[in-house]
């Protein structure tokens, strides 16, 4: 983790197709003052990304100013669901804009009250409550509280005990940090708070056991009595994979959970509004959590993010004590209404879930030619990864996933940086409104790069060993 791309420019081939076009040098030398002002006055953990400065951005495919056009498999880190500036979403901002009205607080407004009741109605039955926040951080450290809050009315002040997952990602909050389970990263904050624990997520590659007695045994291992449980919040897949549990394993912690009064939190972040191939990720389960923590792709631009649970966990706390202040900005909140709708209009979960298909034989297909560097890959919907690890061995290989990244920058296909526990994972996650098509080039794409990137790193392993 934490490796920064080249800015020195750089002469790469021409590139023209449908998808994509690369016609300069990498990055534009006239991009560079941009780049040393934001080295300049950012903190350099804001590094880190291939080296594009964005001039716009329209449906799969992302601009600079010089020529270049990506075909965008980040969608700008799984925000922008419905594209790009999607026609639909943008006319709503700027609608909400010219209306006069761009900031009320918690004052009641039409906006905050259209988008609250929209996503109670594409919620599951019984979940009808909906906070409206600004970041997916945000929404996890609410879900912490009213677990919390919840665990201290139904078993007293020992019932506040949280439990996360090893590898987990929440956000980069502190209460966030500490319910997820990346301790060796740099710059994240060591668990202080004895009553958040983590128990191995059963992916079936990182940890192998994926029986639900593991979580059983973990928790008695860590001195964490079930009945002092408040709260179990996992990823709905945990987003360096992206992996998912097992059902099997999902059902039984459902049970666990409403035995001994805990609530069930899925953290759909990443995974919401159709990125997996169903509206929720947590559909694939078959269960319904107590509480859904939502963002990024709510809106598929501005900030915000939700929180949706039952009344009885959401109405826990009296009148003018949990809001915030941006909480429901009306041109966010329209923006959220129209995203919500082409997803749904144009049911683009089904889109995610019929090219989910191609891409996971695609994927496939690269981790079986180069298994023993790829680990582990994995797919559902429009969302997947590559794992890469050190040849013939189960241990991360940032360096070459960094490397992967890098050729398919200078190609025309865009990724954000490699993820995962230790950065060893190229994430694939374009928008949904993305084609067959597009899916079959950028994968092309992908398999020549990683061709590449594994000849090279073979080549310097020989070099360095005569």
């Amino acid at each position: 983790m934490g490796k920064e791309f080249n800015i020195t420019p750089r002469a790469v081939a021409r590139v023209e197709t449908k998808y994509r076009r690369i016609v300069t040098a990498l990055p534009h030398p006239d991009s560079l003052p941009t780049l040393e002002k934001l080295r300049q006055f950012e903190p350099q953990s804001m590094r880190g990304q291939p080296p594009l400065v964005w001039d716009r951005a329209e449906d799969v495919f992302v601009y600079d100013k010089y020529g270049n056009q990506w075909l965008d498999w980040s969608s700008g880190v799984l925000v922008t669901n419905a594209g790009h500036c999607a026609p639909e979403v943008r006319q709503a901002i700027l609608d909400q804009v010219n209306s006069g009205l761009l900031h009320n607080y918690v004052f009641p407004s039409e906006e905050r009250a259209a988008l609250v009741e929209q996503l109670a109605q594409v919620a599951p039955k019984g979940l009808d409550k909906v906070f409206l926040l600004t970041t997916g951080s945000e929404a996890t450290e609410c879900a912490i509280k009213l677990a919390r809050s919840h665990g201290i009315r139904k078993g007293g002040t020992r019932k506040i005990g949280f439990v996360g997952a090893e590898r987990g990602f929440h956000g980069r909050t502190l209460g966030a940090q500490q319910a997820g389970g990346i301790p060796g990263q740099k710059g994240w904050i060591v668990n202080e708070d004895p009553a958040i624990v983590q128990v191995p997520f059963p992916d079936g590659y990182w940890t192998e056991d994926t029986s639900f007695d593991l979580f059983l045994a973990t928790l008695a291992k860590k001195g964490l009595q079930p009945e002092d449980v408040a709260g179990v919040m996992f990823e709905t897949y945990q987003g360096v994979g992206p992996d998912f549990a097992p059902v099997d394993y999902i059902h039984k912690l459902a049970k666990w959970c409403k035995a001994h009064d805990a609530l069930l939190i899925f953290d759909e972040v990443q995974a919401g509004f159709g990125r997996t191939g169903k509206f929720w990720a947590f559909e694939h389960y078959g269960v319904t959590p107590d509480v859904i923590c939502c963002g990024k792709g709510i809106s598929s631009s501005l900030p915000l993010s939700a929180v949706i649970g039952r009344a009885e966990i959401m109405d826990q706390f009296p009148p003018g004590s949990m809001t915030s202040t941006h909480t429901g900005n009306p041109v966010c909140c329209a923006a959220a209404v129209a995203s919500v709708k082409k997803i749904v209009a144009e049911n683009l979960t089904a889109n995610a879930a019929r090219l989910g298909v191609i891409l996971d034989a695609g994927l496939q297909a690269i981790q079986q030619r180069h298994a023993d560097v790829i680990g582990h890959y994995s797919c559902r919907g429009l969302v997947g990864g590559l794992q890469m690890t050190k040849p013939g061995k189960k241990e991360p290989n940032p360096d070459l996933a960094h490397d992967v990244i890098e050729r398919c920058f200078h190609k025309g296909l865009l990724f954000f940086a490699p993820v995962g526990a230790w950065g060893q994972t190229v994430k694939i996650a374009p928008p949904l409104t993305i084609t067959e098509e597009a899916v079959r080039e950028g994968l092309a794409v992908l398999s020549e790069s990683v061709d590449e990137a594994v000849a090279a790193s073979r080549k310097q392993a020989c070099t360095s060993s005569k």
